[in-house]
């Protein structure tokens, strides 16, 4: 068995080298291996098939079953089961061109690459005041874009950088225009694109150097390529697609009329909360002119002035009593004096005796012709002691 096996697989690879098989897939399955498995089927027979991963990548789309599909590749024989298989080096659905896979391929090339991921994409503006319009000078886009900016807000500065936009040198030339314009400074939205047309009309958006040229852009860029059931590598690398030119220029533009209404909203937003907030601090305000705890401190002020008052009234009232007691003890002090005062006993009637300038307190003191001066309350009387107390 084996050795039929090697020979009917000698003979079947020998004359099946280069074969395209057509037919519909069916139990199409992707290996964890990353090789591709499915069946080709016609109305009369079915044949196996493989495509190996190192031949996945150069697949321009997802295969799926019921896909009518054209495969390039060579018959060959899987001994273990004695099947024979066509090993696909090529894979194509069925009525697409050329054109239509190098689209594919160079779409998921940029995608593998990151340069349509969402997060690299930058916002468009709200307001600019300055655009960009990449696109032909001649072309009825140019002047789609130009008629509803005008209407929509005509203080907006508009650029054209004029290129061609289909045939040979067009993509190269929209490349260099987006550079040209990224170099030339102070533009806030770039629009790049062209009318419709057929497919290959708008090839030129599908070339990867145009696709790099936006994806590079500093400044935003809004695609406007064809009509509205038409996408291009552009879309995709823009920051943002617009079904048309004219739907492009209203994606850049807001309308001077909603802006003006919106000013005024604002502004009557703006006037309402600013009432709204001195009408509250106001309020706010005589609530704490009126409440006890703004008013306690000029309430403890009046009562410390008050207080200053009554101990100053206080201290006067002490002042005069201890002026009083002073006066009265200074009387008291007066008349103890006075009291005491030799004159004023003497005018009593008693007399203070003197014996050589000393005061006589007792008659032993004198004796018989000693001299001796009697102090009276009015003068001085000397005298002379003519006999001794017995």
């Amino acid at each position: 068995m084996t050795e039929v096996t090697r020979h009917i697989k000698t003979s079947l690879e020998t004359a099946f080298v280069r074969i395209w098989v057509q037919g519909e897939l069916s139990n199409f399955k992707q290996h964890t291996s990353g090789h591709l498995y499915f069946s080709l089927k016609d109305e009369g027979a079915q044949l196996s098939g493989v495509m190996w991963r190192s031949r996945v990548p150069s697949l321009g789309f997802v295969p799926e079953d019921g896909m009518k599909v054209v495969v390039h590749g060579s018959l060959t024989v899987y001994p273990p089961r004695g099947s024979y298989q066509i090993d696909a080096e090529q894979m194509q659905p069925l009525g697409v061109g050329e054109q239509q896979l190098a689209f594919e391929r160079l779409k998921k090339k940029l995608a593998d690459e990151g340069l349509f991921d969402v997060d690299r994409k930058k916002s468009i503006p709200p307001y600019p005041e300055r655009i960009g319009i990449v696109t032909s000078e001649t072309g009825a886009a140019f002047h789609d874009i130009v008629s509803v900016i005008r209407r929509r807000n005509p203080g907006v500065e508009l650029l054209l950088f004029p290129v061609r936009v289909q045939g040979e040198g067009a993509a190269e030339e929209i490349a260099a225009a987006i550079t040209d314009s990224n170099r030339f400074g102070n533009i806030d939205v770039l629009i790049v694109g062209r009318g419709g047309g057929s497919a290959e009309d708008l090839w030129a958006f599908n070339e990867e150097i145009v696709a790099r040229a936006i994806a590079a852009s500093k400044i935003p860029v809004i695609s406007a390529v064809g009509h509205e059931v038409d996408f291009s590598i552009a879309d995709f690398a823009a920051d943002l697609r617009a079904p048309t030119p004219s739907a492009a220029a209203e994606l850049a533009v807001r309308d001077r009329t909603e802006i003006l209404e919106e000013i005024a909203n604002l502004c009557y937003t703006m006037r309402s909360a600013v009432t709204a907030r001195w009408e509250a601090a106001s309020s706010n305000l005589n609530r704490m002119i009126t409440s006890y705890s703004f008013n306690r401190p000029r309430d403890a002020v009046r009562e410390y002035s008050q207080h200053i008052d009554e101990l100053e009234r206080r201290a006067g009232l002490a002042v005069l009593h201890q002026t009083k007691l002073l006066r009265q003890r200074q009387i008291a002090v007066m008349q103890h004096l006075e009291a005491l005062n030799p004159t004023g006993v003497l005018q009593r009637g008693y007399t203070i005796i003197r014996k050589n300038g000393k005061i006589i307190k007792s008659a032993k003191q004198l004796h018989r012709d000693d001299a001796a001066d009697i102090q009276f309350h009015d003068g001085i009387v000397v005298t002379r002691v003519e006999r001794e107390q017995q």
